[in-house]
């Protein structure tokens, strides 16, 4: 059933059908000035006298839409209001940025602490203002350790003529990374005829380095690609040794 309605705004006729009417409990939409009624109790009589809109645009009542304006992205949708997504403020997409952008900055403090003797060796330049982040975050600036890229090239035990129950160790560290490294801690093993082991001993760096050299030695570390030769003199007065192990680590 066609019924005649008149906007209570700006008096525009229109004509639509009962079904609408009931859809919205009566509320419409004007679209001459977008202005919302209850097009129930705006009816009009409809004759010949009432001048009808020659396009009518009448829209019935959408809660998505603004006043007058064009339907919301969620009405467009078909989402209910209480599922639409809000609207993010300047202010809130800022606060975001500056979020990211603090974490991204954190990710790279971790990692230049994480990496920063690597980075050390491969960027020489760079071993002055690390180690400045360094002293601030009251860490050390040492050398790379890869034990992986370190080893012994020879060594040998024999006794020391001139002494007796002294042993001397004779032995090469190899660098074999394309940077400096750190000198590497040594332990010593003897072993008795049946290789059961009868006397252990960690060398660490200052142990088997020149005393008078050691400072700038450890400073320096194991050039790349370069060896280190030393000679440390052991008591074994009290064992009877036949034999040795050695390998090189690095102490967590």
């Amino acid at each position: 059933m066609s019924l005649v309605t008149r906007c209570p705004v700006c008096g525009t006729a229109f004509r639509v059908q009962s079904s609408q009417l009931a859809a919205h409990s009566g509320t419409v939409r004007c679209g001459k000035c977008g202005g919302v009624f209850n097009g129930v109790a705006a009816l009009v009589e409809d004759d010949d006298r009432v001048m009808l809109e020659p396009s009518p645009q009448l829209g019935l009542f959408d809660p998505g839409r603004g006043q007058g304006g064009p339907p919301s992205e969620s009405a467009a949708r078909g989402l209910p209001a209480f599922l639409a997504d809000e609207p993010r403020s300047r202010r809130a997409r800022w606060l975001w940025g500056i979020a990211a952008l603090l974490a991204l900055l954190a990710i790279g403090v971790q990692a230049t602490y994480r990496f920063r003797a690597e980075i050390g060796a491969a960027f020489p330049q760079a071993r002055e203002p690390l180690g400045t982040f360094c002293r601030a975050l009251g860490c050390e600036m040492s050398l790379p350790r890869r034990p992986e890229l370190m080893s012994i090239d020879s060594s040998e035990l024999q006794a020391d003529t001139r002494r007796e129950g002294v042993i001397v160790l004779n032995a090469v560290i190899r660098n074999r990374a394309g940077f400096p490294q750190d000198y590497p801690a040594l332990e010593l093993t003897l072993t008795d005829e049946g290789e059961h082991p009868v006397l252990r001993r960690v060398l660490a760096p200052r142990d088997y380095l020149e005393r008078t050299r050691a400072e700038a030695l450890l400073r320096e570390g194991i050039g790349a690609g370069a060896e280190a030769a030393l000679r440390v003199l052991l008591d074994t007065s009290r064992t009877r040794a036949t034999g040795y192990r050695l390998y090189l680590f690095y102490p967590s």
